[in-house]
C-alpha cells in the first residue's frame, strides 16, 4: 500500500471516529425537558397557554422555536416568552407560547424542535402535546338522525322526464312543419299605393280634425306641407324627405312637372310659421292649404301621358 492511499484511508476513518463521537457527544448531554398544557379542555379560539420547560447543564444554551406549526390546527397568538430560572446549578429555561385551537375535538399542539448546545455538541428536543377543544354549538335534545344522502339519478318505474322530452320534440317538430308548409305560401302582392289618392285622402284627414277651427294653424300649415312634401318623395327620387328647403327648391328647377314658383312661396312661408314662429292667421293657413292641393293636382296632371287624339291633333297644327 503506497503512502497517499494510507493517507486517504486514515482521513476517512478519522472522519466516521469524529461523526461518531459528535452523534454521542450529543447523546450524552444530559436534559430533561417537559410540556404543560393549561387549560387541558378550552372551546374554539379560546387562548390557552403551553409551557415547554428544558434543563440542562450550566453554560449550556437553550434555543425554543418562536411558533408553533402554522399548518396545524392550533396557532401562535404571541410571540414565544423565554424566562429562566434562579437556579445557578444548571440552565433551566422556560418558554410560554399563548396558542388558540380552530377545531373541535382532540387536537396535537406541533412545536419545532428546540436545540440545546453545549460545548460545541447540539442536542435536538422534540416535544408535543394535545389539546381537547369543546364545540360550542348547543346540544342535540331532538336527537334527530339525518336521512342518508339521495342518489344524484335515482331510478324511477315510470320515466316522466321521458315522456316530457317526447312532447317537447313532437311540439318542436310541429312548429317547425307549420313553418315550412307557410313558408310555401305564395307572398300576397304587394298594394301599390298611388300617391296622388294617398295625397287627397291625407288632406281630407287633415280637414277632419278641425285644425283650424281649433286655433291650431301652425299646426295645420305644417301637415299640409308635409303632404306636399311625402307626395314629391313619392313621384320623384330626387326629392327626398331628408332634403331642406332649399335643396329641394334646386331640385324642383329640374323637374317640369313641379310648379316651381307655387312650390317656393309654400315652403318659404310654411318654414317661417313652424321655425321661426311666425303668426299665421286662419284664413292665410286656408289659402295655403288650398296652395298645396293645386301644388298636388298640377304636378299630377303634368305628370300624366298625352292622350293619343291630342297628340294628333297637335302635329296636324304643327
Amino acid at each position: 500500500m503506497t503512502r497517499r492511499m494510507k493517507v486517504v484511508v486514515l482521513s476517512v476513518t478519522m472522519f466516521f471516529i469524529g461523526g461518531g463521537i459528535t452523534a454521542l457527544g450529543a447523546q450524552q448531554i444530559p436534559v430533561k425537558a417537559g410540556i404543560t398544557v393549561a387549560p387541558e379542555t378550552v372551546k374554539v379560539a379560546d387562548p390557552f397557554r403551553v409551557t415547554l420547560g428544558i434543563r440542562a447543564p450550566r453554560g449550556a444554551t437553550i434555543e425554543f422555536p418562536r411558533t408553533t406549526d402554522s399548518a396545524s390546527t392550533v396557532q401562535s397568538l404571541d410571540p414565544v416568552v423565554v424566562r429562566t430560572s434562579a437556579d445557578t446549578t444548571a440552565m433551566e429555561q422556560y418558554a410560554d407560547y399563548r396558542v388558540a385551537a380552530w377545531d373541535v375535538g382532540s387536537q396535537a399542539i406541533h412545536l419545532p424542535e428546540a436545540i440545546v448546545r453545549y460545548n460545541g455538541v447540539e442536542r435536538h428536543i422534540a416535544l408535543n402535546a394535545a389539546v381537547f377543544v369543546q364545540s360550542v354549538l348547543p346540544s342535540d335534545s331532538a336527537q334527530r338522525v339525518p336521512k342518508p344522502p339521495r342518489a344524484l339519478f335515482e331510478s324511477n318505474a315510470f320515466p316522466w322526464w321521458l315522456i316530457a322530452l317526447l312532447v317537447a320534440a313532437a311540439i318542436a317538430l310541429g312548429w317547425l312543419i307549420w313553418w315550412w308548409f307557410h313558408r310555401r305560401k305564395k307572398a300576397a302582392n304587394a298594394v301599390i299605393v298611388d300617391p296622388f289618392e294617398h295625397a287627397k285622402a291625407e288632406f281630407q284627414r287633415i280637414e277632419a280634425l278641425g285644425l283650424l277651427d281649433a286655433g291650431e294653424r301652425g299646426r295645420y300649415v305644417a301637415l299640409v306641407v308635409e303632404v306636399v312634401r311625402d307626395y314629391l318623395a313619392a313621384r320623384h327620387l330626387p326629392a327626398t324627405l331628408s332634403l331642406t328647403t332649399t335643396e329641394l327648391q334646386r331640385i324642383a328647377r329640374a323637374l317640369p312637372t313641379v310648379p316651381e314658383e307655387r312650390l317656393t312661396r309654400v315652403l318659404s312661408e310654411a318654414d317661417l310659421v313652424k321655425f321661426a314662429r311666425r303668426p299665421v292667421s286662419t284664413d292665410r293657413a286656408r289659402e295655403i292649404g288650398r296652395e298645396a292641393r293645386i301644388i298636388v293636382s298640377e304636378e299630377h296632371k303634368a305628370s300624366l301621358p298625352v292622350p293619343a287624339e291630342a297628340e294628333a291633333e297637335a302635329e296636324v297644327a304643327a
